[in-house]
């Protein structure tokens, strides 16, 4: 099957006196399409790419004993989970780690049967003031085309829903029940939705949080942390992924340009700190959508309606966040880029 495009990003927030009504409501398409495949499907098949050109690859948890036997017969390990106890192992950084606690309630289902988006496919934003945030966009799962929901939920607020639902049926009904609550346009994109699949549903929350990204072992030993091992943003941003792939050709280009010199802990570090000057903007960006927003975002979010340059400024920006800088957080500078902006021809 062919992986659909996500060619554009819109944006809508519900009126707060008029229901079923939108205050802010646009969209805007990329320069370039975007795509979004499961992860279940492309996993299987770089591991097959990595054995069929050398690699040796072993599936097994990965513990201190682990590490340590890797670390001795070879020359450099990267360590890329996301969850588990090894994790863990790396220290958090308390200067870049902002939360202390899980900002969201998260949740995803992945169906078949969303009614496509009119004009041209898109992410669909929605932001819903004290309660959370929706969004949801087209992609390729084992079963073909698809579109993945992603449930944003503040903590203790009525989108924070999940924790008795028992069944993948049970959460696709609360799925649709909260559009049908918060959103009506999408639920009513959303009436003949099945899911993929029964593992096409997940639920649960975590705290965003950045950590060193050298770990030592008992032996002495180091090994250097990768994408979420170090950087675990919220998705309210989409940015995970992305985050550990430009990490990946970040190291891959001080790797090629480290020669026969050792991959030691300062080495590693420096390599990290290259990372972290592309990674600090995505990390900010997305901690500030995890707040509330402040005067100047609004007026921004909602000037977008009524201008198409800054409407595409901001989503072509979810492919290069530090373009969101310095004018997403400063007041003053968003003026100017707004201004700008709005000098634009609607065309450009």
């Amino acid at each position: 099957a062919t992986c659909p495009t996500v060619d554009g990003s819109g944006l809508a927030v519900p009126h707060p006196e008029q229901p079923g009504a939108k205050a802010i409501d646009w969209h805007a398409r990329l320069d370039k399409p975007a795509q979004a495949v499961d992860q279940r499907v492309k996993m299987p098949v770089w591991m097959e790419l990595f054995a069929s050109r050398g690699g040796q690859l072993v599936i097994q948890d990965v513990g201190v004993a682990e590490l340590e036997v890797l670390t001795a017969s070879h020359d450099l390990v990267i360590l890329a989970a996301g969850k588990g106890e090894v994790v863990k192992l790396f220290e958090r950084d308390p200067v870049r780690s902002v939360f202390t606690q899980p900002q969201r309630a998260l949740a995803l289902t992945y169906v078949h049967g969303l009614a496509p988006t009119a004009d041209y496919q898109r992410v669909s934003f929605n932001l819903i003031p004290g309660v959370g945030e929706y969004f949801v966009f087209p992609a390729l799962t084992h079963s073909g085309p698809c579109d993945i929901m992603v449930f944003e939920g503040v903590p203790g607020g009525p989108m924070d829903c999940w924790a008795d639902v028992a069944t993948p049926a049970e959460h696709l009904a609360r799925s649709q029940a909260i559009l049908k609550t918060f959103l009506p346009w999408e639920a009513e994109r959303a009436r003949q939705v099945s899911l993929t699949d029964d593992h096409g549903t997940l639920a649960g929350r975590f705290t965003p949080t950045i950590r060193r990204p050298v770990l030592t072992l008992p032996s002495g030993r180091q090994v250097l942390g990768l994408g979420d091992a170090v950087a675990v943003n919220d998705p309210i941003t989409g940015q995970g992924s992305n985050n550990a792939t430009k990490a990946a050709k970040v190291y891959l280009d001080a790797i090629l340009a480290r020669g026969d010199q050792p991959f030691d802990a300062a080495w590693m570090q420096q390599s990290f700190e290259q990372f972290w000057d592309y990674a600090q903007w995505v990390v900010g960006w997305t901690n500030s959508l995890l707040t509330p927003p402040p005067p100047h975002i609004l007026q921004l979010l909602g000037t977008a309606g009524a201008c198409a340059p800054l409407a595409g400024a901001i989503a072509n920006g979810f492919n290069h966040p530090p373009a969101f800088f310095p004018w997403w957080a400063d007041a003053d500078a968003c003026g100017q880029f707004m201004a700008a902006k709005l000098a634009e021809p609607a065309a450009a």
